[in-house]
């Protein structure tokens, strides 16, 4: 009797120790092999464990409330501070207490009342045929509206985030008024109906379809690094312009990949050094490698592809302003006829 029970407080003992194992869960929309990598280095330096469900950023986002108060999550990683908005109307995040991540991330990356950090910035700006365009360089958002490039822009859907995300920085810099007609003269300009993702705007111009498109910096990126040839050739007839650079312009249109902390979050001082991690210099090269995105720590270097592109001016639009217009975007962009 007496062994039987010292074999019970032995057994009690190593599953104590196993449930103990120091831990964060994450939920993450982004998918690129080098986010797994970079985990298992932060395991092997701080012996917190790294558990990863991946999904799309809606689907996370319901799966943690439909979890309520027994949801295992600590972290929710998306992409888009639209996203981001989600998260937060959904009411699953608090507010991170980190002043290490107040010194490497510049405040118009950060929400306000620090609900969620950027992570890496993406820049949304143009690719044009340079034989086609004159004064490239010069381009700004508003241009695409005007009559000189009526039939010349390829654009995504108005159900792209990014697109949305776009409009919604617009309406905080020029008004809602301004911004609707501009969608109007957009629509006015399209080559074609919105179709494909980001890629499909670039071959657009290469192949002659249009002259301009708006995009993600890191898809010509990625076409550039990658072996397709197709891509390759696609790739070498564009250049990539950053939009409103003059010296009285706002700069470029920049979001963000980020990440919240969950309101029910178990691992919640673990899930802080995790953020921490994620944003010093050497994390910072290995996590935006993957998607050859900005670095979101100014002490960090860029990629090589990204040096070729050239340094830019980004907006002071703090990021969390794309996510509060994102309904009135929207409903621009519908009554603008952008498909």
């Amino acid at each position: 009797m007496k062994s039987t029970l010292l074999s019970l407080i032995a057994m009690a003992m190593v599953f104590a120790s196993c449930s103990s194992q120091e831990e964060v869960n994450v939920y993450s929309a982004r998918h690129y092999d080098t986010d797994q990598a970079l985990y298992d280095q932060f395991t092997e330096q701080t012996g917190i464990q790294v558990n990863l469900i991946e999904g799309g950023s809606d689907e996370l986002i319901e799966r943690v409330r439909s979890e309520g108060i027994n949801s295992p999550a600590d972290i929710l990683v998306t992409v888009d501070a639209g996203r981001l908005w989600r998260a937060e109307e959904a009411d699953i995040l608090q507010p991170i207490e980190s002043e290490i991540l107040e010194d490497r991330i510049p405040s118009s990356f950060r929400h306000p009342d620090g609900l969620w950090v950027g992570l890496s910035k993406r820049v949304r700006g143009m690719v044009v045929n340079p034989e086609a365009v004159e004064n490239y360089e010069e381009l700004t958002y508003e241009d695409l509206a005007e009559p000189k490039f009526e039939g010349r822009v390829c654009i995504r859907s108005s159900n792209n985030i990014y697109n949305q995300s776009l409009v919604a920085s617009m309406i905080e810099t020029i008004g809602a008024e301004a911004t609707e007609e501009w969608a109007n003269g957009l629509v006015e300009n399209m080559a074609r109906d919105p179709q494909g993702g980001d890629r499909d705007q670039i071959r657009g111009v290469a192949a002659g379809v249009c002259d301009v498109a708006v995009v993600n910096h890191y898809y010509l990126a990625m076409m550039i690094k990658g072996d397709d040839e197709a891509d390759l050739e696609a790739a070498s007839k564009v250049e990539f312009v950053f939009p409103n650079q003059g010296e009285d312009e706002r700069g470029a249109h920049v979001n963000i990949s980020g990440a919240g902390i969950l309101k029910n979050a178990p691992n919640k001082e673990n899930a802080v050094k995790f953020l921490e991690y994620l944003t010093t210099p050497e994390a910072q090269e290995y996590y935006i490698g993957g998607n050859n995105e900005y670095p979101i720590n100014e002490e960090a270097e860029w990629a090589d592809v990204l040096e070729e592109f050239g340094q830019y001016k980004s907006d002071a639009v703090n990021v969390s302003a794309l996510g509060r217009n994102n309904p009135e975007a929207i409903r621009i962009m519908d009554r603008a006829g952008w498909k």
